[in-house]
């Protein structure tokens, strides 16, 4: 009788451990351009050297034209994503974010450009190449 007295404890205390939560659906960390109340699309980087770069090293606005900073996104986020996609074979820390991209959209000059020089300034600090080839 006590071998079930304490058997019944026993499985009462484990009963009682709390149950993990299982999560079905995978989080996926995404960066989207949504326009602002001025009806203009922006872009923030929150690291203090990219403002830097962007006021020292970096080519003034009207260097290239949108055209170009548009087709050069492209090439960039393409690059970018498929990195975020391999984080065995990329640093899953550096690409931590997908970037939500679309070329058909008018992003205007501004944003191209600062999207652009974003790609510049990470290749130039971590010293990656993100336009040709893998």
């Amino acid at each position: 009788m006590k071998f079930l007295v304490y058997a019944f404890l026993l499985i009462s205390l484990f009963s009682c451990a709390t149950q993990t939560k299982v999560q079905n659906e995978k989080e996926e960390n995404s960066l989207s351009f949504d326009k602002n109340e001025e009806d203009e699309y922006d872009i923030v980087v929150f690291d203090s050297q990219y403002d830097i770069f962007l006021n020292t090293i970096a080519r003034p606005m009207n260097h290239y034209s949108e055209a170009y900073y548009k087709n050069k996104n492209q090439i960039f986020v393409n690059e970018w994503n498929y990195r975020h996609s391999q984080p065995f074979h990329y640093d899953p820390n550096l690409y931590a974010v997908r970037i939500d991209y679309n070329p058909q959209l008018d992003y205007g000059i501004t944003l191209e450009y600062k999207l652009y020089n974003f790609f510049k300034f990470i290749e130039w600090k971590y010293k990656v190449n993100l336009g040709f080839g893998r």
